[in-house]
């Protein structure tokens, strides 16, 4: 059991992939000067099953996975887990611009918070597309009087606002699965947020995002990435291939089970033909039960050419926004599908970028676990909730209503607005 803070707040990650559920506990509190400490206080990762490529595919095996893992991190901390922040990489969204104008509510013209939520609800009352619902408002600048490029206009004088934001719509059913799943394993959503938004926040510096960077986050079946720029989104991306893809291609290359192949990438694994002896081998049970020695340079050859198809469909996405090869701050690889040798050489030759492996960074931890590549995406989580430091009532399990969604865009909006 882990000691507490009694004068701290709990915040729970949990990020749902479809290899695994992996959740992150945290716990933040003020001190004598003000500012928030937040540090990660547990880690734990299980099996998901009834989960295909980030979406439920068995409602019933996807609350086993989730209750499974809740009980593990409850124990580990000693206390039940009442509220959760859910990240989902897998979901089918779409993303547009979208721009919102207002009149500033005060006479003396000085801008409020309540103008900025009014100003982004705004925004989001273009018609999401069929079957669709916000995610994310993300408000990438404001212009005052004509005055634009403003990053936080609170606190300024003016008549009319206006904010440019980006809209990320989720599948509904989706979104609806992933609710009720959680609610029957016993949490309150906080909120339901994209991964990868979360994840992009926690492995990148602010130096970073205003240089221009992508972030991928290399999952089981899925490829998440975020690209910034000027400090701001710009686009986002859920691309269907993933380090599965790779263990399915060494179980087919060398005629060996899925298990026995991920077992191979785990310990064996390098995307670098170049830097492996072609003369070392290691000795492997085939699909005969039968012992072979394999060449690791064939192994490597096999993941070379599936980690340079993902890499490749990544710079298929710069590309097609005009960022190919122009991201100062290059790409910053994180994920599970990211802890495999070589990986950030064949990275800078394909993406022609300078690559970094994306640990969770700026967040304090007791437990190592929270520092590993997998747990990004969970830690990623605690952070976002810590800044948002929104907690619905009970009842808001769903997030719906008006009120509920207003106060939510009102506070992601401060969010993106704090450096």
């Amino acid at each position: 059991m882990i000691k507490r803070n009694k004068k701290s707040e709990m915040i729970t990650g949990i990020d749902i992939g479809s290899t695994s559920i992996r959740i992150a506990i945290g716990e933040y509190s003020f001190n004598n000067k003000g500012d928030k400490d937040l540090q990660i206080i547990g880690a734990v990762e299980v099996p998901s099953t009834g989960i295909c490529r980030g979406a439920i595919s068995s409602i019933e095996e996807a609350i086993s996975s989730v209750s499974h893992a809740l009980e593990e991190a409850q124990r580990l901390v000693g206390l039940y887990i009442e509220h959760c922040w859910v990240g989902i990489g897998g979901v089918e969204m779409k993303s547009q611009e979208s721009r919102g104008v207002i009149s500033v509510a005060k006479t003396d013209g000085e801008i409020s918070p309540d103008d900025i939520a009014r100003v982004i609800e705004a925004a989001q009352i273009v018609a999401p597309p069929l079957n669709y619902e916000v995610m994310h408002v993300i408000p990438r600048s404001f212009t005052v009087d004509g005055q634009t490029g403003i990053k936080d206009p609170v606190g300024m004088t003016g008549t009319r606002l206006e904010v440019n934001t980006q809209i990320i719509h989720g599948l509904s059913s989706q979104l609806k699965n992933i609710n009720r799943t959680i609610y029957r394993a016993g949490p309150i959503i906080d909120d339901v947020v994209l991964t990868i938004v979360a994840t992009g926040d926690v492995v990148t510096t602010k130096k970073q995002r205003e240089s221009g960077v992508v972030v991928a986050d290399i999952g089981g079946s899925t490829t998440s990435i975020i690209v910034y720029e000027g400090g701001d989104i710009i686009h986002t991306a859920i691309l269907p291939i993933g380090s599965e893809h790779i263990t399915h291609d060494l179980s087919l290359g060398l005629c060996v089970s899925n298990d026995i192949a991920e077992k191979i990438k785990t310990k064996y694994g390098n995307c670098a033909p170049k830097s492996v002896n072609k003369r070392d081998k290691i000795t492997v049970t085939n699909s005969d039960g039968g012992k072979e020695d394999i060449s690791l340079y064939l192994i490597s050859q096999i993941i070379n050419a599936r980690v340079v198809e993902i890499l490749e469909k990544i710079d298929k996405e710069l590309n097609s926004i005009g960022r190919s090869r122009l991201l100062p701050a290059g790409a910053v690889l994180t994920g599970g599908g990211a802890n495999i040798k070589g990986l950030v050489e064949v990275g800078r030759d394909t993406l022609k970028l300078p690559i970094a492996i994306g640990y969770p960074i700026d967040v304090a931890s007791i437990t190592p676990r929270s520092s590993e590549l997998i747990f990004a995406g969970a830690v990623g989580l605690v952070k976002w909730g810590s800044d948002v430091n929104y907690k619905p009532q009970p009842g808001n399990a769903f997030i719906s209503g008006f009120m509920n969604k207003l106060w939510s865009w009102f506070r992601k909006a401060i969010k993106w607005l704090v450096p």
